[in-house]
C-alpha cells in the first residue's frame, strides 16, 4: 500500500515542482482503504515523510513499515510518579482487584494532581509489568504425573450437583466420585443429598466392591475426608490416605477435569427430577459412554486401559462391610449392660467392669460386636427387661465365657483370579 501511494514520486522520473504539487493534492483528496484503520484520507505531511524515508533507505520497502513505539511499556495515561506508586501499592496488596487498587491510590493521594486513573489503563499497565497475578517469591515445583498401573492411586472429591425433588421439595445434590489416576476410569460415582461422612463412606464401599482396593487414596481437606473413622477404614484395608495441601486444587487436576466433563456432557442432557432418576441416568452415561470413549490424554478408553492389567488388581475382602464399622469404647456396668446410641445391650458376665471396644454399623443396631484385649466376644444382645425377669441368674463363678472365633486379619487383598474377573466384570 505504501509503495503504491508514493510510486509516482520515486519511480525514477524527475518531476518539476508544479507536477509534484498537483500529485500531492490529488492523493490527499483521494479516499484510501487503510488496513486496521477507519481513516480514508492521507495528509500532505504523511506522504512527504514516506517519500523521504524511502529515498534515504535507497529504496528499501521495509523503511515504510510502521515503527514500534519508542516508549513501549510506558503508560501515556499515567506519569512516572503515579506508575511507581502503583507498582509499590501492588506489591503491598498482591491480591487486590484493580478497582480496589485505583480506589486505594486515590484515597492515599498517590495519583498526581489533575490525573484520573482509567480502569483499562491500569489493567494494561499491570499486565505489561506482570503484576496482574500475585508474584511468588518461592515458586512451587508442580509437575504433571501419572501412576504406572491401575489402582495404584485414586483421586476423590465432591462436586455440587443439580437440585432434585425430594418429598415435594427441591434439594441440592452432591456428586461423590472416585477416579483411577492411571486409566481415568471412575470406580464409582453417585449423587447424594449431602457430602457428609456417611455418604462418602457409602460411595467408597461401593467403589471398592466394584473395582478392588487402591494402594493410595488422594483427597481434599474437607471435614468428611479428615475424619478419624475414614483413617481407620483405610488403614485397616492397607490403603495409604493422602491429603492435598489446603487451597491447592492443582494436584487433583484429573478428578476436577472429570467433574468438568460431567457438567459439560452429562448434566445438560439430564431431563429427570428425582435423585433416583439422576443416579440412574448418571450410571448409564458413566458405564455406556464415558468408560468406553477414547480419553484425550491417554489415547485409550478408561475401561480398556484399566482392564489391561487385571493381574495387578487386589480384590476387596469378603466381609468388606465389617471394615466400615464405627468404634466406641464403653465400660460394662455391674448389671452387664452397655449403652450405645440410646439403646441398652447385655454383655457377657466375664466383661463386667471391663472397658471394651464396640464395633457397629449405625443402620444395624442388632449387630454390635464387643472386643476386649483384641479378642472378640461375639455380638451383644439387645436388653429385654421382660425376658430377664424370667431368667435364672448365673452364680458368677468366674468361669470364662467361651470367646467367639477371632476375626480374620486383613491380608492385603487377594489378586483377581480369572474366575473372579469374569464374575466381577460382566
Amino acid at each position: 500500500m505504501y509503495k503504491r501511494q508514493i510510486h509516482d514520486f520515486v519511480s525514477g522520473v524527475k518531476l518539476d515542482r508544479g507536477e509534484q504539487e498537483r500529485l500531492l493534492r490529488e492523493k490527499c483528496n483521494r479516499k484510501w482503504s487503510i488496513p486496521y484503520s477507519t481513516r480514508t484520507r492521507l495528509s500532505r505531511s504523511t506522504i512527504l515523510r514516506w517519500i523521504k524515508r524511502y529515498t534515504d533507505s535507497n529504496g528499501k520497502l521495509e523503511s515504510l513499515y510502521p515503527l514500534s513505539r519508542s516508549d513501549r511499556g510506558v503508560s501515556r495515561g499515567m506519569d512516572e510518579e503515579t506508575c511507581l506508586g502503583l507498582i509499590r501499592l501492588r506489591k503491598q496488596l498482591p491480591k487486590a482487584t484493580v478497582p480496589v487498587l485505583i480506589e486505594t491510590m486515590e484515597n492515599r493521594k498517590l495519583v498526581s494532581a489533575g490525573l484520573t486513573l482509567n480502569l483499562s489503563t491500569v489493567y494494561r499497565f499491570l499486565h505489561h509489568h506482570n503484576l496482574m497475578n500475585p508474584t511468588q517469591t518461592n515458586p512451587v515445583d508442580r509437575r504433571k504425573f501419572e501412576v504406572e498401573l491401575p489402582n495404584d492411586l485414586w483421586q476423590s472429591d465432591a462436586m455440587h450437583g443439580p437440585r432434585v425433588e425430594v418429598d415435594g421439595r427441591m434439594r441440592k445434590s452432591y456428586l461423590l466420585a472416585f477416579l483411577d489416576d492411571h486409566s481415568r476410569l471412575v470406580p464409582h460415582g453417585q449423587f447424594y443429598l449431602s457430602e457428609r461422612l456417611a455418604s462418602y463412606l457409602d460411595a467408597f464401599e461401593q467403589a471398592l466392591l466394584r473395582r478392588g482396593l487402591p494402594r493410595k487414596l488422594y483427597l481434599d481437606n474437607g471435614p468428611a475426608f479428615r475424619s478419624k473413622h475414614l483413617e481407620h477404614v483405610t488403614a485397616s484395608l492397607g490403603i495409604a490416605l493422602i491429603h492435598a495441601s489446603p487451597y491447592t486444587p492443582q494436584g487433583r487436576g484429573k478428578i476436577e477435569r472429570f467433574f468438568r466433563t460431567v457438567r459439560m456432557q452429562f448434566l445438560p442432557g439430564f431431563r429427570g427430577k428425582t435423585l433416583e432418576e439422576l443416579n440412574e441416568s448418571f450410571d448409564l452415561w458413566l458405564n455406556d459412554i464415558y468408560h468406553h470413549r477414547k480419553h484425550s490424554s491417554t489415547g485409550q478408553s478408561p475401561f480398556q486401559r484399566f482392564t489391561a492389567h487385571m493381574e495387578c488388581l487386589r480384590a476387596a475382602p469378603t466381609e468388606l462391610k465389617d471394615y466400615f464399622r464405627k468404634h466406641a469404647r464403653r465400660r460394662v456396668a455391674k448389671d452387664r449392660t452397655i449403652t450405645l446410641n440410646g439403646k441398652l445391650y447385655e454383655a457377657p458376665v466375664t466383661l463386667i467392669g471391663k472397658q471394651v471396644l464396640l464395633l457397629f454399623h449405625e443402620n444395624h443396631p442388632d449387630r454390635v460386636e464387643v472386643r476386649y484385649n483384641q479378642q472378640s466376644y461375639g455380638f451383644l444382645t439387645v436388653l429385654d427387661l421382660h425376658i430377664n425377669a424370667r431368667v435364672k441368674r448365673d452364680k458368677n463363678s468366674g468361669t470364662d465365657l467361651e470367646m467367639a472365633e477371632k476375626p480374620s486379619q486383613y491380608q492385603g487383598g487377594q489378586l483377581w483370579s480369572k474366575g473372579r474377573r469374569h464374575q466381577q466384570w460382566t
